[in-house]
């Protein structure tokens, strides 16, 4: 049976989820499939391009609908979506964490742009978004009041550099 990307990506999902990362491999993806390994390598180079696509699939299910609202309730939804995405599968934090960590501009951009709205200069927004979205992969496993109120507190600090 020949398998689309998206289902590779999907079993992968559930395989990271029933056994966490360190068991996810491309040798257990392909047996789960009923493939042989190197069928894996039609849709992805490596086990990174597969990690990538995992990360980004776990990503694209978390985001919440864009609405138009004050960039400060835009940064905390968007702050609060990645930690849903993160939280929704096992070891999903640490996946994300790890694809992300030489290139986090995808998950900074959108960040950066609504503390830009609010005025911020450039230096200030990318500073600001990488401290929320460094907050937010550091503490994938707090409580939610806990974390909600560490989030207020970098919202704060932006909002009063703002005036």
């Amino acid at each position: 049976m020949r398998y689309r990307r998206d289902d590779v990506v999907a079993r992968a999902i559930e395989v990271l989820d029933a056994h966490g990362l360190d068991a996810l491999s491309m040798r257990r993806l392909a047996g789960d499939l009923g493939v042989q390994p190197g069928a894996l390598y039609h849709h992805f180079t490596n086990k990174d391009a597969l990690l990538a696509a995992i990360a980004d699939e776990i990503l694209r299910r978390g985001r919440r609908p864009a609405e138009i609202m004050a960039w400060d309730a835009e940064v905390q939804l968007l702050c609060l979506g990645l930690r849903d995405a993160m939280r929704r599968h096992r070891d999903g934090a640490v996946l994300i964490a790890q694809v992300n960590r030489a290139d986090s501009e995808a998950l900074e951009r959108p960040l950066r742009e609504a503390i830009e709205r609010a005025g911020a200069d450039a230096d200030l927004a990318r500073v600001g978004a990488r401290a929320l979205l460094r907050y937010v992969l550091a503490h994938e496993d707090v409580t939610d009041p806990d974390f909600a109120r560490g989030l207020d507190l970098l919202l704060s600090g932006l909002r009063a550099r703002l005036v």
